[in-house]
């Protein structure tokens, strides 16, 4: 190509009207779905509150905090080193995937952990489980300026955020988007590669729980 047809090329991308709308709000993709199911999101914070009252978060990796809300039948919370779990991911230029941590029986996570017991979060807890079959359940804060690792889980999620800002976005695969925090119940498929970023001044909230799928294996 000639140099005018470069700066011609180049002029038509920067004449484009750029979008700084849609980027305030959901857009979904095959990945990232939202579902007809919806909590009242003022609830949701006040039992976030009562239970932050009476239980603190352990912190799982660098600037990312989680909560139990289920655990195993007959088991305390103390003894489930289970915050985390099997992932899979690709740690350098040769591209290989490796697998981290250790596979967790997600169906052995039936029982509530007692500070939920009796909160709005038993609620959505029931509500989720008549519906999906459900693992560990987890309320998950990311610190502000913040991103997870790039990396696959063995199954799905369902996120419900709880406290998000404009610049707390989701991506799997090659799609990205924000949650907003309205009380929306979201399905994202984590078996594709998948971060989650937190680039605003506050740190976000969601409540996370594990669709007890057999392992998705490519």
């Amino acid at each position: 190509m000639s140099i005018s047809q470069d700066t011609k090329e180049l002029n038509s991308y920067i004449n484009k009207k750029v979008d700084i709308e849609s980027v305030a709000s959901f857009k979904g993709n095959e990945h990232i779905i939202k579902l007809n199911l919806k909590f009242d999101i003022n609830q949701m914070r006040e039992a976030l509150d009562e239970v932050k009252a009476m239980s603190e978060f352990k912190t799982a990796a660098s600037g990312f905090h989680a909560l139990a809300m289920t655990r195993r039948k007959n088991s305390s919370v103390e003894s489930d080193n289970n915050l985390v779990g099997r992932y899979y991911t690709r740690l350098d230029d040769s591209y290989e995937e490796i697998a981290k941590d250790e596979l967790v029986d997600e169906g052995s996570f039936t029982e509530l952990v007692e500070v939920f017991k009796g909160t709005y979060f038993e609620t959505i807890h029931k509500e989720l489980s008549a519906r999906y079959p459900i693992g560990r359940v987890r309320i998950l804060e990311k610190d502000s300026f913040n991103c997870n690792s790039w990396h696959r889980d063995p199954e799905p999620r369902i996120h419900i955020p709880i406290y998000t800002n404009p610049g707390s976005l989701f991506i799997v695969n090659h799609h990205c988007t924000h949650l907003p925090a309205d009380g929306s119940v979201y399905f994202t498929d984590t078996r594709g590669y998948h971060t989650a970023l937190n680039g605003g001044d506050e740190p976000r909230t969601h409540l996370v729980a594990t669709l007890a799928y057999p392992e998705y294996k490519p």
